[in-house]
């Protein structure tokens, strides 16, 4: 039970990142982009990405992470986890933040710089490296 379990997980994992990474991706397009019919394509791109792929992977990675938890509880008591937990719930809320910044597109704001927005699509890459390492490695 627990690989299966494990496999739904790992499988989500793969569809939130690739979702989150594409999502900030196209931010940065949008953000880039001056004609109306080319952001209203971005805005439809982004709605249907975190509708359809990004948010729901993430919630089917949440409980079955949690199952896996519940599963084996004396996981919680390792060190090493903690740090992935707190990288996942980081990892959540940047999904959150780019979801607030779709909807401050939509509204005709441009919030932030290009830049920033360069930027804020590394973070998921890096929380990601954590999270690989501190399953694998278990450094502590």
């Amino acid at each position: 039970m627990y690989q299966i379990v494990l496999s739904v997980h790992v499988i989500a994992i793969i569809s939130w990142m690739a979702g989150i990474l594409y999502l900030l991706r196209l931010l940065v397009y949008h953000r880039m982009e001056t004609e109306k019919v080319v952001k209203d394509r971005f805005e439809l791109m982004e709605y249907r990405l975190y509708r359809y792929i990004t948010n729901p992977a993430m919630i089917v990675a949440l409980i079955f992470g949690i199952w896996m938890l519940v599963l084996n509880s004396f996981l919680l008591s390792q060190p090493w986890m903690h740090v992935k937990l707190t990288a996942a719930v980081l990892l959540i809320g940047v999904t959150h933040y780019a979801k607030a910044m779709m909807k401050k597109f939509k509204r005709g704001e441009m919030p932030k710089t290009e830049k920033y927005f360069r930027v804020l699509n590394e973070i998921p890459t890096l929380l990601m490296i954590i999270i690989v390492i501190m399953v694998i490695v278990r450094p502590f």
